[in-house]
């Protein structure tokens, strides 16, 4: 017998011969679950091959015990074997505890992945022993630290004397836990020596006896069925058919059945029936949008020839690699195979899982700088949590006590702002003083933060402007609406580069005679005043002062008809007013059909008036006027504010990218150009029509600029308003949507805003009455929950719906004086500034806090989810206010139908009682009349 056979029948295991012995509780859940599944195979292995036998043996590095392949096939039937019974080995214990010299571990999968011993992969229960080394070891727990399975036990580790430990794959969790680690070289020495033959002796001679165990066969009782549900998912997946099926009946003679059938070749041409052709087409029904588009790219270097010219220093032997060296499959696997390349390998493993490890626990390339604070979105912070004074503008001799009426931050030029001034008078003051406002000049100031003292232009206007508006695509180009109704147009092309220079830069001219006492050169340092280019015609301008003014957006325009096209300029070139004699206009600034250029001729200017709209000067007619009657049908709508859906810089609705225009000869800004032919626009369909209008009375309107065809009369009409809503007790000064949702509105006046959203007759949010009558309002342009209001105490509230929605988050005092407007402007990343004017001329430039400038996370979400609670909240009420009135009617018919009939009088009575109050109402007029003295009592 050889020594592997010998040993399988001396350290046969008790496995057989009795029961296994109930593993001790694991330490962790973890650990109790796989010591029960564990439990479960052991014994399904048991029921399956009956009677197999376990032996140990031995491998070189590491001892591994091997099954014995000499086991009886199990039948259903009982069977009898002799088995020999053996003592316990050393390290065994009756108690089941772990003997001195073995301490259980848990080794987690990243463990055994890092070294090497995956559970019945590298170690089975037939192999469960693996060698460590001790420096792996104690690298890892200086890698992982506390993170390291290894570190409970880390003193034990430090202190082996050895090299190598010994770790066992508890698969039965005898111990605890799924490893156990041998803690001294003698328990070590015990697993991995083989048994020696004074051991065989003792096991052969009277420690063996034979015992006869009968195994009984147990069929499986199947349990009853519960339900998980699983059913219900089932049948949800199967496909069932939710329509009648189509029938198709084909048939043909009788007599053709059989028939042989002859085929040959004609030209399809011959025959109208020969082939259908289906062209594609563009469906304008419907817009299909390409979400997913699957292309194929080649991934090569594009090839390029390029020259350079650098420094010549010194001449170099020096050699490039321009072109990168391709090996052949052979020569690739013998690289890659080579010693060189896999002692690198080898020597970088280490530091490569290092490396992985690091970018587990922490992004390496994370800049603490960077991101220091930028979750700290807390409101309150005691050094930033107030609107803080950074400039301030105040003219003495322009702007002195007056109101500023609007104010516009220039669209690309940072640090310049405009501000509109007018006298504060009202309608019969201004009467009484008439001839001190024509003796006034009218302007516009544009401020510069680099000269807080001197405007840099003022622009000269025919009468007190309310208000005004940088054209977006051409800045240079300023519209503005008069208090007598007219549009006014600016050019400030000649004057736009002091704009952008410093006025303390500019070097003023040495000259001994200007420098002597009244013989100063004022131009130097005089502010230029430029008069407009352009001013519509008093008699088809509004009737009432212009109070808003909005520039259409550059991708659109639009025609007499109120249709839609593509605006293929890119170039802002229409204009919409609002006034309060029932109008909203819409202007071009383009040049009619059949206007002819005149010849320039030189002539002096002597007001340097620029030229670019010389062609509609005095003559300018509106291109549509939209009349808003109201819906009762008595008056009209007095519009004050106007707001569109779509704003400038979204071309979303623009189906295809818009050709490039042709070169035209231009004039100052804009020059003359005329709008593309009938044939040549493109009308967008997805533009909306509808907009929206606040009055003077505090309502907020819905309408649409479409003309329809009258019923009645047969001619061509813009549809009346759709539904109307007031809301506010006085005019609206604020009509606004927000910058991240289209669809809501902002709306000021009175003593309360409200916030709407866009086909609802009702407000989605109502704010309740202030102490002070409210002037303006503006939503902040980087945080969608804020927004700002003003007050004609001088205070400015500041609202953050993320924060509390029954009161303003902030209010500071600005100004002793009523706030007539107010705007924000984000001049950079790290700056936000808010420009607030009152009514004594003075524009405050404040700087706002971080707090209310820094967007949180998912704020944009947050708010939206907020806005379609409310609409739903607001849509629940409406149904149960509809609800409950249906029900009080058929209350009330039910009362009706319950009480008898009333009897109907007589026309006899009807003139008694017609008699009875004719007499009363003489003897009243008798009494009045008496006691007035104009008629005397007679004495009866």
């Amino acid at each position: 017998m050889s020594d592997a056979e010998e040993k399988a029948n001396t350290e046969t295991t008790e496995k057989v011969s009795s029961k296994p012995a109930t593993p001790s509780s694991p330490k962790s859940p973890r650990a109790a679950k796989s010591a029960k599944s564990a439990k479960s195979t052991t014994s399904q292995k048991s029921v399956k091959s009956a009677g197999s036998v376990k032996t140990a043996g031995s491998r070189s590095g590491s001892a591994s015990p091997k099954s014995a392949p000499g086991s009886a096939k199990s039948t259903p039937s009982a069977r009898k074997r002799k088995v020999r019974k053996l003592p316990k080995r050393e390290l065994e214990t009756e108690t089941g505890e772990p003997p001195e010299g073995i301490l259980p571990i848990f080794l987690a999968s990243k463990t055994q992945e890092l070294f090497e011993c995956k559970t019945d992969e590298d170690v089975t229960p037939e192999f469960p022993y693996k060698l460590l080394m001790k420096e792996d070891i104690i690298q890892d727990m200086r890698a992982r630290a506390a993170v390291s399975d290894f570190s409970p036990m880390k003193q034990m580790i430090l202190d082996y004397p050895g090299e190598e430990l010994l770790i066992v794959f508890d698969d039965a969790f005898k111990y605890g836990e799924n490893f156990y680690i041998c803690t001294t070289e003698e328990s070590k020495a015990i697993l991995m020596r083989p048994p020696t033959a004074e051991a065989r002796a003792d096991g052969e001679g009277g420690g063996a006896e034979e015992e006869d165990i009968l195994y009984e066969y147990t069929p499986p009782v199947p349990k009853d069925w519960v339900s998980q549900g699983s059913e219900f998912e089932i049948a949800d997946e199967v496909v069932k058919d939710t329509r009648a099926k189509v029938v198709l009946r084909v048939s043909r003679l009788r007599r053709e059945f059989g028939v042989p059938v002859k085929f040959k070749d004609r030209n399809s041409g011959q025959g109208k029936d020969s082939f259908i052709e289906c062209e594609a087409y563009v469906d304008k029904n419907f817009d299909l949008k390409k979400t997913e588009l699957d292309c194929g790219i080649q991934a090569i270097s594009v090839v390029k020839d390029t020259g350079s010219q650098t420094d010549w220093k010194y001449p170099t032997n020096a050699s490039t690699q321009y072109v990168a060296r391709e090996y052949e499959e052979e020569k690739r696997k013998d690289v890659a195979e080579s010693k060189p390349v896999r002692d690198f390998v080898d020597s970088s493993v280490d530091r490569f899982q290092l490396a992985l490890q690091q970018n587990e626990i922490m992004n390496v390339f994370t800049d603490d700088w960077m991101a220091l604070a930028d979750e700290d979105t807390t409101f309150g912070s005691k050094a930033d949590n107030h609107l803080k004074e950074y400039q301030s503008f105040t003219d003495l001799i322009f702007s002195r006590d007056k109101t500023i009426t609007w104010v516009d931050w220039h669209p690309t030029v940072k640090g310049v702002v405009a501000v509109s001034c007018a006298e504060r008078y009202s309608f019969d003051e201004r009467i009484d003083h008439l001839s001190k406002i024509l003796m006034t000049p009218s302007l516009i100031l544009i401020w510069s933060f680099s000269d807080p003292i001197h405007p840099q232009i003022l622009l000269e206007a025919p009468d007190d402007m309310y208000c005004f508006q940088f054209c977006p695509s051409n800045p240079n180009v300023i519209a503005g609406g008069c208090i007598n109704g007219q549009v006014v147009l600016w050019d400030i092309t000649r004057w736009a580069d002091r704009l952008k220079s410093h006025r303390g830069t500019q070097k003023q001219k040495k000259n001994t005679m200007n420098s002597l006492p009244g013989y100063q050169d004022e131009n130097s340092t005089e502010t230029p005043m430029v008069r407009y280019c352009a001013v519509s015609s008093i008699e088809y301008s509004h009737r009432m002062p212009i109070t808003d003014i909005f520039w259409v957006p550059d991708h659109m325009e639009v025609n007499k008809q109120g249709q839609v096209f593509e605006n293929t300029s890119t170039e802002c070139c229409q204009l919409v007013t609002a006034a309060s004699d029932g109008y909203v206009q819409f202007w071009d600034t383009r040049p009619a059909k059949g206007y002819v250029a005149p010849q320039v001729q030189k002539e002096e200017n002597p007001l340097s008036t620029p030229t670019t709209f010389k062609h509609i000067d005095l003559t300018w007619k509106p291109l549509m006027r939209m009349h808003l009657p109201r819906e009762s049908g008595h008056g009209d709508y007095g519009p004050v504010r106007f707001s569109m859906s779509e704003k400038q810089g979204v071309r979303s609705a623009v189906v295809k990218p818009a050709e490039p225009p042709k070169p035209e000869k231009k004039e100052g800004g804009f020059g003359i150009r005329r709008g593309a032919s009938a044939k040549e626009k493109v009308p967008l369909e997805n533009v909306s029509s509808r907009y929206y209008i606040a009055t003077e009375d505090g309502e907020l309107v819905y309408c649409d600029w479409k003309v329809e065809k009258d019923t009645d009369s047969g001619k061509l009409t813009h549809m009346r308003p759709l539904h109307g809503s007031t809301v506010h007790f006085g005019p609206v000064r604020t009509l606004q949507r927000s910058p991240f949702y289209k669809d809501i509105l902002l709306t000021v006046g009175g003593w309360t805003f409200t916030i709407w959203k866009e086909g609802l007759e009702n407000a989605l949010l109502e704010s309740a009455s202030c102490t002070h009558r409210l002037t303006c309002g503006h939503w902040s342009p980087t945080r969608p929950g804020v927004f700002y209001i003003a007050r004609d105490d001088g205070n400015v509230d500041v609202w953050d719906l993320l924060d509390r929605s029954h009161e303003p988050t902030l209010s500071q005092n600005i100004s002793a004086h009523a706030v007539t407007a107010i705007y924000p402007w984000r001049i950079s990343n790290k700056q936000q500034l808010l420009a607030v004017a009152d009514a004594v001329g003075t524009l405050h430039i404040l700087e706002v806090p971080w707090s209310l400038r820094h967007p949180m996370v998912s704020e944009v979400s947050s708010v939206g989810n907020y806005f379609d609670r409310e609409h739903k909240r607001l849509l629940y009420v409406i149904e149960h206010k509809d609800m409950r009135t249906r029900e009080k009617k058929d209350r009330e018919a039910d009362i009706a139908k319950s009480q008898p009939p009333v009897a109907s009088e007589s026309e006899a009575e009807i003139m008694m009682k017609l008699k009875i109050e004719y007499q009363e109402y003489l003897d009243y007029e008798k009494i009045c009349l008496t006691s007035l003295g104009l008629i005397e009592e007679k004495l009866d």
